[in-house]
This record gives structure tokens, C-alpha cells and sequence, in this order.
């Protein structure tokens, strides 16, 4: 295992790990070669290495604040805490099954009033920045009052909608994709973005209780587990909650919000290879979006079976014959309509919100673009795929190059 770098990533460590792809049981037929080991990277957050040197302060005149959403629907927002007890945990053996927090926002109906949902839990906002050294305790009130344009437990907008589950990075918290869950939900979408067990720095559950840290980040650390086994867990994870939000036990009220026949799912880095994972599993799932994530599962005969798929990443890394040679690989494999986009002066970590919070806290960012721009164009691209298929509306944006995100490249391998 090769570590890359070690870098905080919003606000947390960083660490690229350089593993193998791995392929599906052997039943599964592939249509390509796995990628060469050496090109694989996954983020995960360990905690900050011993003798880094401690973040600066925020500037306590400066708020943290991440874009406004764009959409014309007023937000709502609820948490579900499921726990599946039909399987272990994988990390945790000895827990009470498979424990998911999940952020569910939706668009809410006009003159409905209700308190502002949180951003983040006073212990989750602790444990981030213990992980990267930020010492002024106004930093937890810095993270825990964002505004996310959203509020409590409010009534939904009528009629149903598309739900999209978004998957986080390796290790990150499912608050580090707000701004997008928020835009989506603005535009009429239902989004879960969902903590897995034991993949963050730490989940806050009812009850009072924190789940471990990252235990699975260790183990991949330690070579016990490589990247397929991480999106294995996710995709039964993702299958779990479309049970509980569509199915015979569906969980109210946002089962009635959701259109059961139009479901995406999009994630950043490992959640992103997750999409794809959870979409071979899973035929309720009809798009994909993988959010600068090296693939870790070769795809079987007939791709995805014609359902659509968005590739958005870094352009240093992410070019067709780039570092990460798994989006060659996987592009080839795929049928049906997909995208294959490129981002210039983007980081790992500029399809989230981490950005504005490593600049909020003075931590470097390896990025260029600004996190506001960075945000837009991350908006922009996943409104117009899922506005295409999970919607059948016609999106421009998606059929070249636009003078409106000149940043954004398309590949055409």
C-alpha cells in the first residue's frame, strides 16, 4: 500500500492509498481488464499524523457559509437513524447490526415555517477538528451554526419526487455534501445522504452515543480489507435504505414524497465507486454519478444495462490516460448514455463542501478554483444529468462544451 499524500481534508487528514481494483465474484463476466494496481486512489481520514503542525484559527469576523441553492422549491430536512440487524457490521462485528444515519431533504411546501436544520452535531464538529488540529473552541460553533438553507421536520412540497442517495468520501462525514443535497432538493429532488458505520470520523446516533471513528479507514490502512470490500458493504448499505424509503416498510413520511420509479444515486471519491457498485446490485437504481472515485469493481457483460452514468473528477488525475487508469477501464464497459467530464483546477475534495471550510479554518487546499465556483460547477452538471434521466428533460449543459463553465471539459475516449 502506497500513501500518496497526507493532507487534511476538510479540515480532515487526507490519505491517498494506491490499491488494486478488484472484480466482481466469478460469476460476473467482465468486458475488460482490472486497472494496473498502481493507479487506483482512495481517500480516506486517519487521524492528523503525529507532528503536524496544528491549523490556523478562523477569523471570527468571516462566517462560514457554503452557496445558496438555485432551485425554486423552499427546503425541508428530517434524520432517520436505521439500523439493519439482518447482517453484521462489517467493521464492528459486535454491534447491534448495521447502524445508518441518513439526512433526508425534500422540497417543502410554500409558508411553512420551522427551525433551521443543523449542519453538523456539536460532537461530530469536535471530533473534525480535533483531526486536524483547529484549537479555537469557536471552531464547533463555526461548524455547527452553518446555514443550510433548510428547515426542520417542515411539510413537504405536494406530489412525489426523484430521490438521489449521495454517498460520501472514505472517511468524510455525509455533512460534507450539504451544499449539493440542499441545491437538489431546492430543484425538486428528494436526497439521502447517508453516513455509513464506521467509515467517518465519527457518527452521532440517538441516544447520545458516537459511533468509532473510521474503523474500516484502519483496516484499509492496514491491508486487512482493499477498496471492493468498502463498496460492497456501501452498496448493501444503499440496498437497505431504498427498502426503508420505497418499499413494503417504507419509512413516513418520505416514502410519500418519493417517486419509487426514478432513483439516482451519486457519490464523492469511494461513495462515487459506490454508485456504480449499487447500480449492478440494484436495477431500482436508474443514473449514476461518480464524483472523482477510482473504481474498485470491473463491471460485468452488458455494463449497466443501458442506465446512464456521469464521470466528474479532476482534470490532472481524471483524463482519459490519466493517473487513475480504473475510469479508462470502466468507460469502456459502460453502454447506454454517459459522460465523462473534467474539471480544470480542481482538487479531490472540490466536489464537496470542503473547501470553503479548509479555507474557513486557514487549512491549504490543493485546489485553484474557488469554492463557490467549484460548487456551481458541481451543481450545475448533476442537476442537468438527473434532470435528463431521472427526469427526461432536454439539459444542453450535457451536450458540450458551454461558455457558461469554461473550467469544464469533455472526454471523448
Amino acid at each position: 500500500m502506497n500513501t500518496l499524500t497526507r493532507v487534511t481534508a476538510i479540515a480532515l487528514t487526507a490519505c491517498a492509498l494506491a490499491l488494486p481494483a478488484a472484480t466482481l465474484p466469478a460469476a460476473a463476466t467482465t468486458t475488460a481488464p482490472p486497472p494496473a494496481p498502481s493507479t487506483v486512489a482512495v481517500r480516506s481520514l486517519p487521524a492528523l499524523a503525529p507532528g503536524a503542525s496544528p491549523a490556523a484559527s478562523p477569523t471570527a469576523s468571516t462566517p462560514l457559509e457554503l452557496p445558496a441553492p438555485t432551485g425554486r422549491f423552499a427546503v425541508g430536512a428530517g434524520e432517520l437513524h436505521l439500523v439493519d440487524r439482518s447482517r453484521p457490521d462489517p467493521w464492528v462485528p459486535t454491534a447491534d447490526g448495521r447502524e445508518l444515519m441518513v439526512t433526508v431533504r425534500y422540497p417543502a411546501a410554500r409558508r411553512t415555517e420551522g427551525a433551521p436544520a443543523p449542519y453538523t452535531t456539536e460532537e461530530e464538529a469536535r471530533l473534525l477538528l480535533e483531526a486536524t488540529g483547529v484549537t479555537d473552541p469557536a471552531g464547533v460553533r463555526d461548524l455547527t451554526s452553518v446555514n443550510t438553507y433548510s428547515a426542520q421536520d417542515v411539510r413537504p412540497a405536494p406530489g412525489r419526487h426523484p430521490l438521489v442517495v449521495l454517498s460520501p468520501g472514505f472517511g468524510m462525514p455525509r455533512y460534507t455534501l450539504t451544499g449539493l443535497a440542499v441545491d437538489l432538493a431546492s430543484r425538486g429532488y428528494v436526497v439521502a445522504t447517508v453516513d455509513h458505520a464506521y467509515e467517518t470520523l465519527g457518527t452521532s446516533v440517538p441516544g447520545g452515543r458516537v459511533l468509532a471513528p473510521c474503523v474500516a479507514c484502519d483496516q484499509l490502512e492496514a491491508g486487512r480489507i482493499e477498496g471492493a470490500d468498502v463498496t460492497a458493504v456501501r452498496t448493501a448499505d444503499v440496498r437497505f435504505l431504498l427498502d426503508r424509503l420505497t418499499g413494503p416498510r417504507a419509512v413516513q413520511p418520505y416514502a410519500r414524497m418519493i417517486d419509487r420509479n426514478r432513483i439516482g444515486m451519486a457519490g464523492h471519491s469511494i461513495g462515487g465507486a459506490s454508485a456504480a457498485a449499487a447500480m449492478i446490485a440494484d436495477r431500482r437504481i436508474d443514473a449514476g454519478v461518480n464524483m472523482d472515485g477510482s473504481f474498485w469493481d470491473t463491471l460485468p457483460a452488458g455494463g449497466l444495462g443501458g442506465r446512464p452514468f456521469l464521470f466528474l473528477g479532476t482534470d490532472a488525475m481524471h483524463r482519459p490516460g490519466g493517473v487513475d487508469t480504473s475510469w479508462d477501464t470502466t468507460w469502456k464497459a459502460l453502454g447506454g448514455e454517459k459522460r465523462w467530464l473534467t474539471v480544470a483546477g480542481t482538487d479531490h475534495l472540490s466536489f464537496t463542501d470542503a473547501p470553503a471550510i479548509l479555507r474557513h479554518f486557514g487549512l491549504p487546499n490543493e485546489g485553484d478554483i474557488p469554492d463557490a465556483r467549484s460548487q456551481a460547477v458541481t451543481r450545475a452538471y448533476l442537476a442537468a444529468f438527473f434532470g435528463r434521466h431521472l427526469r427526461g428533460e432536454a439539459q444542453p449543459l450535457l451536450d458540450g462544451p458551454s461558455p457558461l463553465h469554461p473550467e469544464v471539459r469533455f472526454n471523448n475516449p
